[in-house]
């Protein structure tokens, strides 16, 4: 049985996932980039999670830029106003 994953850590898992856009644009300092770096190494939910971040960044390069239709923005904006 592998160790690392028996002592997964969830807090550290979203402490991480709140700096991954940071880190993909290379915005941290060396020290924070390296705790991302071991901390992905040794689990692979976080793995996925940055994997999947760089996929949807790259697919949204290459998305065609289409407005929005009128009436989908105004539904969403009432949607919004009358929320509790």
């Amino acid at each position: 049985m592998n160790t690392r994953h028996s002592t997964h850590d969830p807090q550290k898992c979203r402490l991480m996932f709140e700096r991954l856009s940071e880190y993909i644009d290379n915005e941290l300092d060396e020290r924070i980039c390296n705790d991302i770096e071991r901390h992905i190494r040794d689990c692979v939910p976080c793995q996925v999670c940055l994997g999947t971040l760089k996929r949807t960044i790259e697919l949204c390069k290459h998305m065609k830029n289409v407005p929005v239709p009128p009436r989908f923005s105004a539904n969403l904006r009432e949607l919004i106003e009358n929320l509790p």
